[in-house]
Parts: C-alpha cells; structure tokens; sequence
C-alpha cells in the first residue's frame, strides 16, 4: 500500500468503505451498514405482532423498505443540515460533503427519493401507516436541529429510532397494541438504548460543540456525568426490553438473548472511562450495534420454537 493510499484510509472516518464510485460514496453518506444494526428493532416488532396477526412476506418485505428509506432520510438529512460544522470538526471533515465527494444537489436528491419510498411503503401497509408516516418523517428530519436548542439530543434519537419497532407492529396489525403498554415498554427500551449510546458518541466532540455552542449531554455535563448518565439510561433499557417480552409472549430464548444484550452494554460500560477515550472505537460502535442483532436473533428463535 503507497503512503499515500494508507493516508487516504487512516483519514477516512470508521465504518465507511473505500472507493470513488457514485455507489460507495452514497452507502458511506448515510453509513448504509448501520441500517442492519437498526433493523432488527423494526423486525422485533413484527415478531411480536406476528403472534395476534398473520404474517405474510410482502409485509415484512415492505416494513424492510420503510425502514431503510426512513434511515435515509435521516442519516442523509442530518448530513445535510450538519455540513458546516462538518467541515469545521477534524473528526467530520472527510465525510462526503465537507470533501466534496457529493454534491449538495445530489444529497437533496437521495434524501428526497428515500422520502418518497417511504411514503409509498407506508400507503403499501396500511391506512394507520400511511397516515403517520408525515409525522414519523417530520420527527426523524427535526432531530437533526436537536443539539442547536437542547442538551438532551440523543433522546430525540432514541425515540426516533424508537419509531422502528412500534411501525413494525403497526404495520402487521395496523392499530395499537393490547395491552396499550406493550408498545410503550419497547418505545422506552430501545430509546434508551439509543440514547445512552448516542451520548458515547459525543464523548470525542466535547470541546468542539463547546466551541461551537452546540448542545449535548457531555456538553451540560462534562464527561464523568455524561458516562454515568448513559449508564443509569442502560439501566432502564434491559428492564424494558424485558417487560415487552414479558408482554408479547417471548419465552426462554428471547430472555437468554437479553442476557447476552446485557453482558455487551456491562462490557462496553468498562471501555470507558472518564478522560481516556482509547477505547472507543470503531469496533466499540460496531459491537454495540451487535446487541439489536442478538435480541432479534433469540427473539426469532423464540419464535420459531413456539
């Protein structure tokens, strides 16, 4: 490898992918890859309404389509709206617009082509779908605006990936949950996972959104408070993933799948430790994104043996 091509790649930001391509530029825009560490919530929803309401493929085919377009959107929004602080944080400067990998026509144009899938997936669903897909597009866009007015960002995306298992549900059984807080045990599970992972994320920016006037946890809290407040969030997360098993009729697999989930975040929680952030890597956020796979996995398995 010349010195230049192993510049070139210790440059790149993790979890993105090496090329020039229009393809590889557009799948490390949105992080394409995280989409299926987040899709299995989406799935676990599904799974659980499978259990009132018959499940057919083109459902579950659509709910995948709704969910990466949604993704999109969000990711590719967020670029957008952030570009500028972007190009100002060493850590952001190399993503596709501050380099000018992309154009900002052609950002606007996946974002507006994803909008449009998602819309079409919802209709394709159900009418309760397709009636709060406006607002399920409205909540994921307006995150991007969160850390500019509140400290407390990453529970604006907690929820609005919170979305996903609930429009899983919603899309099988096209009405609420019975009983009412099924959906609300998930909602809080997966936003405080989420959330306090979210918070893990800001760690490496403290003193460039202090310099900026942005807004976060470790912003309002420095970093001591801001590891032990994504803690006391994990904290909730098990016990609500729990109680929506407990709820949707998981058995023993699915409870033998929190059990791993918890030795990950119990793992990732000793990775980090208050100014020494060594650890906290690519491979860290890549672990993390194991866990939603891991819960679907038993969660499915579950199913299956039931």
């Amino acid at each position: 490898m010349t010195h230049g091509a192993a510049e070139a790649r210790r440059q790149r930001e993790g979890q993105t992918f090496g090329g020039d391509s229009l393809l590889v530029r557009y799948v490390n825009f949105v992080k394409l890859p995280h989409t299926l560490f987040a899709l299995p919530f989406a799935l676990l929803g599904v799974l659980a309404a499978s259990r009132v309401t018959p499940l057919d493929w083109r459902t579950v085919l659509w709910v995948v389509v709704a969910f990466s377009a949604a993704r999109w959107v969000a990711m590719g929004f967020n670029r957008i709206a952030d570009r500028t602080y972007d190009a100002r944080n060493p850590r952001t400067m190399n993503r596709e617009l501050p380099k000018g990998a992309l154009t900002l026509g052609q950002a606007w144009a996946s974002v507006a082509v994803a909008s449009a899938l998602f819309v079409l997936a919802a209709w394709s669903l159900n009418p309760l779908c397709a009636l709060l897909s406006p607002v399920a597009l409205a909540w994921i866009v307006a995150y991007s605006f969160a850390k500019r007015f509140t400290f407390w960002p990453h529970l604006w995306l907690g929820m609005s990936l919170a979305i996903a298992p609930v429009g899983g549900y919603l899309a099988v059984t096209g009405a609420w949950s019975r009983p009412a807080w099924l959906l609300l045990a998930i909602t809080i599970g997966v936003a405080t996972w989420v959330a306090g992972f979210d918070i893990f994320y800001a760690l490496p920016d403290e003193s460039f959104d202090r310099s900026e006037g942005l807004r976060s946890a470790v912003v309002r809290l420095g970093q001591r408070r801001a590891i032990l407040a994504a803690k006391l969030l994990h904290g909730i997360t098990i016990p609500a993933l729990a109680l929506f098993g407990w709820g949707a009729g998981f058995g023993i697999w699915y409870y033998a799948g929190l059990l791993v989930a918890t030795g990950i975040l119990a793992y990732e929680h000793r990775l980090v430790r208050p100014g020494n952030l060594s650890r906290l890597d690519a491979a860290f956020f890549t672990m993390n994104g194991v866990m939603s796979v891991t819960v679907f996995v038993f969660a499915l398995a579950d199913r299956i043996a039931g």
